[in-house]
């Protein structure tokens, strides 16, 4: 058996369903394929990044096209798939409907919810106070379904940062706050959360990517590449490579480093395409880094949007 870990890449360039679903296969065969991660009658947590409903269009969350085509392959295994997530603003419903999941999850008849959470033990005792998601801390199977983006905050943004939506509704906000005026203990956090959701798989999408002054405000790059690893830390520095950025100034990595689960390109097992096959030379980071720390008139304002969205504006447009 390889004791190496497994991080596996191709080109796909289309989210046309078929050509998309073949993908996918192909992606997830060096893994043992869908069947491998999924049994009989496991709930499965499909965990998109559903940043926002404000920019559809924008390549700022996964796509539906993505999250249907797993949640089919998690049913053909005998999987019972969810989604779910805790926007900074709204609802999990409200920003997927907003980027066009509609029509997508009612062809599977696919559950959304909203996250809740409570403490759970984490590998650092300095953050046992960490609020997680019950439902994807007692999920059978946690499928990690991030996009890349460029992070106005943190650089990058992908497996692990897209964890982060397992910390339920404001919490996030009072994390900046609590934890951000300190990069790298923000940047321990974000993998200590992963750590703790431990999802099964990560399947990164990139065949749109999002580039810049992200995680909303870049703009889409046709990237062209899909990316799976059962280790999200040795995906995201795959990933990381392959885009040509330094690891030292993406919290999340930096902290992988630190914590021991950082590994070598050489000693990870690439069974289809090598990330030097697929790097580019243009990717465009954020213009300029901002703070990640929230101050307290931000943190009540985010407060604030939030719950006029999810409360307010969201339940009013099933009249209009």
């Amino acid at each position: 058996m390889n004791p190496n870990p497994i991080v596996s890449l191709i080109r796909a360039d289309s989210y046309e369903l078929e050509s998309l679903q073949n993908n996918i296969a192909k992606l997830l065969a060096p893994l043992g394929g869908m069947a491998a991660i999924v049994k009989m009658g496991d709930r499965v947590l499909l965990k998109p990044n559903l940043l926002t409903g404000a920019r559809p269009g924008k390549e700022c969350t996964t796509r539906p096209e993505l999250v249907y085509v797993v949640a089919k392959m998690v049913m053909e295994a005998g999987g019972k798939p969810f989604l779910g997530d805790s926007p900074a603003f709204g609802t999990a419903k409200g920003v997927a409907l907003a980027n066009g999941y509609l029509p997508w999850i009612e062809k599977l008849n696919l559950p959304i919810i909203d996250f809740h959470g409570q403490r759970y033990q984490t590998e650092a005792q300095e953050f046992n106070h960490l609020l997680l998601s019950t439902e994807a801390m007692e999920a059978d199977v946690v499928i990690n379904l991030p996009k890349i983006k460029s992070h106005m905050q943190l650089t990058l943004t992908m497996g692990v940062k897209n964890l982060f939506g397992c910390v339920p509704g404001k919490m996030k906000a009072w994390w900046h706050m609590e934890a951000g005026k300190d990069s790298a203990r923000f940047g321990q956090m974000l993998v200590e959360t992963a750590r703790a959701i431990n999802p099964a798989l990560t399947i990164v999408d990139g065949i749109i990517a999002h580039e810049g002054n992200g995680p909303s405000g870049g703009e889409p790059r046709q990237l062209g590449v899909l990316g799976a690893a059962g280790n999200v830390f040795t995906l995201d520095c795959a990933i990381a490579h392959l885009l040509k950025v330094d690891p030292s100034i993406v919290p999340t990595i930096a902290a992988c480093q630190r914590l021991g689960l950082w590994v070598d390109l050489d000693s990870i097992d690439f069974p289809l395409l090598q990330p030097d096959e697929l790097q580019i030379d243009d990717w465009r980071l954020p213009d300029t880094l901002m703070p990640i720390d929230f101050g307290m008139p931000r943190v009540l304002k985010s407060t604030f949007k939030h719950f006029y969205i999810r409360f307010i504006k969201e339940p009013m447009s099933a009249y209009l």
